[in-house]
């Protein structure tokens, strides 16, 4: 029984931490980063080259994060920001960035870099061995939803952002900067993709073509869930990684992959606005009532 659980929270904490930034960018500007799975393998670079230089492993992380955060700022500031209202060309224009970045990186640093061993240890249950660094990612998907939550309901760039969100003309009309909520939305998006390389660094090959295994299925958490990125990342990372889990340990891990696969072209034929359409949906009934 443990196993199931443990191979549940494994693929909900990959699942949450690979498309946080993502959705945030889908969610609030409209745009699909094709470059996302290679923000991803930066932040894994840039950990692993802090950590061996003899950087604390914690301080690696939130460092490589920031940096990530402020190359998608810059990309932003020289790519993005001309492409807010143009959305199939912000596609090719992220889509060449990726292979700008995958390219260079290899060239660079060459097509992989020694990487570290998965700190923390292991703890035994009936027999059979799991990895506490495992659960504390699990550990830290869930803090970082209830962070977004705040982020994005509590504060003031969350009134912005959701204001931007819903309709941008409106806000601008209303006073607020839509080009900087874009911007910030960008930026932090761009973090947390590094944060989520430089989670998983430890525990993946440092490759520069590792951001393609977030990629996918960040793409498909993100259809399933929906524009919404508070409703829809939580959801279909909870629903996704069941079914994934479960596939995993029953049918091997190519099968993992399928099913959440099938459930995309089913989600999108069923429901197209995804999960969060869903309860949005629903909740917009019973205030009408």
């Amino acid at each position: 029984m443990f196993s199931y659980l443990y191979q549940f929270l494994d693929s909900f904490s990959f699942l949450v931490l690979a498309v946080s930034g993502l959705s945030i960018i889908f969610g609030m500007m409209g745009i699909i980063n094709l470059a996302h799975g290679e923000f991803i393998m930066l932040g894994a670079y840039a950990m692993t080259i802090m950590a061996k230089a003899s950087v604390p492993l914690p301080l690696a992380i939130i460092l490589a994060a920031l940096l990530v955060g402020l190359f998608g700022f810059v990309v932003d500031k020289l790519v993005v920001c001309r492409l807010y209202d143009r959305p199939v060309d912000s596609v090719v224009a992220t889509w060449g960035i990726s292979l700008l970045l995958r390219q260079g990186i290899l060239i660079l640093l060459g097509p992989s870099l020694p990487g570290l061993t998965t700190p923390m240890g292991t703890f035994m249950v009936g027999g059979t061995s799991y990895s506490i660094y495992r659960m504390v990612l699990a550990l830290i998907a869930v803090v970082l939803l209830v962070l977004m939550y705040w982020l994005f309901m509590h504060t003031r760039f969350g009134l912005h952002s959701r204001a931007t969100m819903q309709n941008s003309a409106t806000a601008q009309a209303m006073g607020v900067n839509t080009a900087q909520m874009y911007s910030l939305t960008f930026t932090i998006g761009s973090a947390l993709a590094g944060l989520c390389g430089a989670l998983y660094g430890p525990t993946m090959t440092i490759t520069p073509t590792m951001g393609q295994a977030f990629q996918n299925d960040s793409f498909v958490t993100v259809i399933v869930g929906g524009a919404n990125p508070l409703i829809g990342t939580a959801l279909s990372g909870t629903v996704l990684g069941v079914i994934q889990s479960v596939l995993n340990i029953t049918m091997g891990t190519f099968f993992g992959k399928m099913g959440l696969l099938i459930v995309a072209i089913i989600v999108i034929r069923v429901l197209p606005k995804g999960f969060s359409g869903l309860v949005e949906s629903y909740m917009m009934k019973r205030k009408n009532r």
